[in-house]
């Protein structure tokens, strides 16, 4: 139920977490965001997480699979919405790089050895959480997944999932992006290369984005009467010998734009590339870096992102990507947190969708799009 905001929202407090590397003395910080209500401040949280005397409701804690992402930083925006709505406490963390899965269940362990009323969750690899997850379940500690929530997780143990429906979102896209490369293929007399680059192999929401765009396209272009050959990484890999159309998937090392870039070189420099697209904003960044010397992308080559952040919205805006989907990471935030609250009271809850978009130059202004352009 509802609690009355007591007064205004206190400014976000940065501290500093310090975590050590799985069998190393190595430590590395990395940044959490506590967001209290006027009330909330007044008095100690009790040891336990849960209610004090006055039955106010403990530190519900967020884990995210990053913090100074943009993304994110929309995220913890919806998260600090919902926490003054509600008059709670909403601890907000996530690793260095979305890379740092060791560091995320360290975060993870912390928040259930405090004993929180409940958990957000996005995790960067389920099975590295399995027994982290397993102890809030025994604790009766509930659970909710945002982003790509936690698939494969012990059942029971994650009540309600907030996300946007990713393999649909790659869907939208590829359903976008082929309508302005159809042409090209349909006259193509060689054959011609779609670059997919993909933040990654193991998050449920990449792979999820990613084998959305790559099955949608490669039923779109069959549909055509072409035919198909999925390339560069085992986990699409598909190849099919003299194929008129290559999909060419690279997953970085890394989930940087610095890494995406590289790939994004590496696909660009091939002359029978006409597309190329980024699954989220790391991703759409490296095929702006990547270009970078090249000029290739919105000349010979389409370019498409997902996400947004100021590089990706200002190339869209000039008509150098053709257009990008975003989520809505500020709701995402937002019902993370109104769950959680829901949940640690009792309350019966359920998986909440909040959508995607396909936004271009001619349409980023709308009002139901441009909320959803995080800058940054």
């Amino acid at each position: 139920m509802k609690r009355k905001l007591l007064s205004v929202l206190l400014a976000t407090a940065m501290t500093t977490v310090i975590l050590a590397g799985c069998g190393s003395d190595t430590q590395e910080a990395s940044t959490s965001t506590t967001t209290t209500t006027e009330s909330d401040a007044t008095a100690d949280a009790p040891a336990d997480g849960g209610s004090d005397a006055s039955g106010e409701m403990g530190t519900i804690y967020l884990v995210s699979k990053g913090f100074q992402h943009q993304f994110w930083q929309a995220v913890l925006q919806g998260a600090n919405e919902a926490a003054a709505e509600y008059g709670v406490t909403v601890d907000f963390q996530g690793p260095d790089t979305e890379s740092d899965i060791a560091q995320q269940v360290n975060m993870l362990n912390n928040a259930i050895n405090n004993a929180p009323p409940a958990i957000g969750l996005a995790a960067l690899d389920t099975e590295a959480c399995l027994e982290a997850i397993s102890a809030a379940q025994a604790a009766g500690i509930p659970i909710i997944g945002f982003d790509s929530g936690v698939p494969g997780a012990p059942e029971g143990a994650i009540l309600a999932t907030v996300a946007s429906d990713n393999y649909a979102a790659g869907e939208l896209a590829a359903t976008e992006t082929y309508a302005l490369i159809k042409d090209t293929i349909a006259s193509a007399t060689a054959p011609v290369r779609i670059g997919v680059l993909n933040q990654d192999a193991t998050s449920a929401s990449i792979t999820n984005r990613g084998s959305g765009f790559i099955d949608k396209m490669k039923s779109l272009v069959e549909a055509d009467g072409k035919t198909v050959s999925i390339e560069g990484h085992d986990f699409w890999l598909n190849e099919v010998d003299g194929a008129d159309v290559v999909i060419d998937v690279a997953v970085p090392a890394q989930v940087t734009a610095e890494a995406s870039s590289i790939d994004a070189q590496n696909i660009l420099n091939k002359s029978d590339t006409i597309c190329i697209f980024g699954s989220n904003q790391h991703s759409g960044q490296g095929i702006l870096n990547g270009d970078a010397n090249l000029g290739r992308v919105g000349a010979d080559v389409v370019g498409v992102a997902f996400d947004s952040g100021t590089q990706i919205n200002d190339a869209v805006r000039s008509g150098k990507l053709a257009g990008a989907v975003t989520q809505d990471p500020v709701q995402i935030g937002y019902y993370t947190v109104e769950l959680c609250v829901k949940a640690a009271n009792g309350e019966a809850v359920s998986d909440m969708g909040t959508g995607c978009q396909w936004f271009t130059a001619d349409n980023m202004e709308n009002p139901e799009i441009a909320p959803c352009l995080y800058e940054g």
